[in-house]
């Protein structure tokens, strides 16, 4: 039954109209009846239009600048093909990945190697295709100098990576002494390497640190290239925002969100959750970005990549895969607790990644229901998964439903292509991995699709 207490805090998403237009389609019950289990569903355009958005905005900016897209955010081969069509590579972490991207149509070149202690296979691969590795420590460096000289095919193209002044204590980049030395091994390499420059990765996403940092390497490109180095580019690696919701939405939520709206009580600290709204987001962060004055500077990062000749690398994952896809679940049994429900669903919290950092995924899940006549009005339920821990919980906050969850219905969680696929599913209790399906020219009536060619 409906409850008549205070309205449950919400979290809707923005409105897409791709989603929206395969929700009305009637596609989804058939894929769930077909696939008898929780799939996925991926929409190419929206990846294109992220690409072209932040490739208009280094254009915009007069600033000369490459994307790849970081494999790991989705493992589907969709958007590695789409990248490599969109004239964009792929930043990739492991052997498997490295092979996945070139099978699908890119370039050994257009793919960067990051990732800390690299396996040597992968070490190899990059040098053998051309593809420059972004280097995270100085042993990993000697061993891709002995690989080129070893090899004489062709250089090692190198990016070394920088510890962030601003989090000494990651265990990720090179230290300032560890820099001096490392460029003093790529001079003395010689023939057999290509120092292009340097990279970092740095965790959260506020634009005036990353501005910042970016501005310290470019100037250490200039400085190696008074050793004679090309010192050309620089990574800032990915870390640009999305927003799911909108601002009011988000801000009333943190503000009134409390252990009862969460089944069993549970607790969950602000900080932890993913800042589901930014007021500068993807592309339009970009441009922010470029447009921000380091400290100690007179002029935009911008100008000073310009200024340089400094070309700008860009490693996003979830900015490029916003509204890119969603999750489906079928509701497969109903509980009635004290004032509310528990649906449990066909499949686990590892299709949702969040409870990766004791976290969860906010947006609201939509409900299909079988019955279109089905009772109306506000019906809160927390949504679990079909394993045998308490723990396992796609939804923990009590979901105020407009219409009453019963078995057989479906639960849409809304753009999750952003790393919530992939980054924590397993086959627990021999479940098979929800299958990811490419759903085509969603302006259509009738939606067409096609499973996806990832090749493992």
């Amino acid at each position: 039954m409906a409850v008549n207490s205070r309205p449950l805090p919400t979290l809707p998403v923005l409105p897409d109209a791709a989603t929206e237009q395969v929700l009305a389609s009637g596609l989804l019950p058939e894929l769930a009846y077909a696939f008898g289990g929780p799939f996925h569903f991926l929409l190419p355009d929206a990846f294109d239009a992220n690409l072209w958005d932040m490739q208009g905005a280094l254009a915009a900016a007069g600033v000369d600048g490459f994307v790849y897209f970081a494999k790991k955010a989705n493992k589907a081969a969709l958007f590695v093909e789409r990248a490599a069509a969109g004239g964009a590579g792929v930043d990739v972490a492991s052997v498997a990945e490295l092979r996945e991207a070139l099978g699908h149509g890119v370039r050994g070149e257009h793919l960067v190697v990051t990732g800390p202690a690299k396996d040597p296979a992968l070490l190899h691969l990059a040098v053998q295709h051309g593809a420059p590795v972004a280097v995270d420590a100085l042993d990993e460096l000697d061993t891709l100098v002995t690989i080129a000289l070893t090899g004489r095919i062709r250089p090692a193209r190198i990016l070394l990576r920088a510890l962030p002044t601003a989090q000494p204590h990651s265990r990720f980049g090179l230290t300032e002494a560890e820099l001096a030395t490392a460029l003093d091994r790529c001079v003395q390499a010689g023939d057999a390497v290509r120092m292009e420059g340097f990279s970092f990765h740095l965790s959260g996403y506020a634009l005036q640190p990353r501005a910042d940092l970016a501005a310290r390497l470019v100037e250490l490109c200039l400085k190696a290239r008074v050793q004679g180095l090309e010192a050309s580019r620089i990574s800032i690696g990915g870390g640009l925002p999305i927003s799911y919701t909108d601002a009011d939405s988000w801000h009333t939520f943190l503000t009134e969100h409390k252990s009862s709206h969460y089944h069993a009580g549970k607790t969950f600290h602000t900080g932890d959750f993913y800042p589901y709204h930014s007021p500068l987001a993807g592309a339009d962060a970009l441009a922010a970005l470029l447009a921000t004055q380091p400290q100690a500077h007179e002029h935009s990062l911008a100008r000073l990549l310009r200024d340089a000749g400094v070309l700008l690398l860009l490693e996003p994952g979830r900015a490029l895969l916003n509204q890119a896809g969603a999750t489906v679940f079928r509701v497969q049994g109903v509980k009635e607790r004290d004032g509310y429900q528990i649906l449990t669903v066909d499949g686990t919290s590892l299709s949702l990644s969040e409870q990766w950092f004791n976290s969860e995924y906010l947006p609201d899940p939509i409900l299909i229901p079988q019955d279109p006549d089905s009772p109306e009005g506000a019906f809160p339920a927390s949504v679990g998964a079909a394993t045998c821990l308490e723990s396992d919980m796609l939804t923990w906050r009590k979901i105020s439903f407009p219409r009453r969850p019963r078995t057989g219905d479906l639960l849409v969680y809304p753009n999750t292509a952003g790393y919530q696929m992939d980054s924590n599913e397993s086959p627990f209790h021999d479940l098979a991995l929800p299958p990811k399906v490419v759903v085509d020219h969603t302006d259509e009536p009738r939606p067409r699709w096609r499973l996806d060619r990832h090749f493992t």
